[in-house]
């Protein structure tokens, strides 16, 4: 016995042979106007303010373990923890307070309405010492 399925109308083909390219002009269209794009906002974005900065001549260094705070008042007034000293004194008293430890992290708290070459001098003179941990101390601003 023969048994025999029928498999309905008969289906016919296109004759028409698949494309197996790629089409790739949307996407350099795409990558063209995103260069356009940059090449325009690329000089936008960087600051053409000049400045005349301080100088800054140390190298960087590992990270220190605990804090030594180092104030600077608006009067100009130099302060280790809360102890008064001197710009020249400055290396060595923060070298007795760390016991010579270079790794220690020193923070560093300006005054609003002290210039930025004074914090830079100081800066530079802990760096000079050994210290390269430096942190700027900021007050969180408030967000009304």
């Amino acid at each position: 016995m023969a048994i025999h399925f029928d498999s309905g109308p008969m289906v016919k083909r296109h004759n028409y042979q698949q494309n197996a390219e790629m089409n790739i002009t949307p996407f350099v269209d795409v990558m063209l106007v995103l260069l356009i794009i940059f090449m325009v906002a690329a000089p936008l974005a960087t600051v053409d303010i000049p400045v005349d900065l301080p100088s800054n001549a140390a190298a960087p260094a590992a990270p220190p373990a605990e804090p030594i705070y180092v104030s600077v008042q608006a009067s100009g007034a130099l302060f280790i923890q809360e102890e008064t000293t001197s710009l020249a004194a400055l290396p060595m008293m923060v070298r007795n307070l760390t016991s010579g430890n270079l790794e220690t992290r020193v923070f560093l708290r300006g005054d609003q309405a002290v210039d930025y070459g004074t914090l830079m001098r100081v800066m530079n003179t802990l760096q000079k010492a050994g210290y390269t941990r430096i942190s700027l101390v900021a007050t969180e601003e408030l967000v009304p």
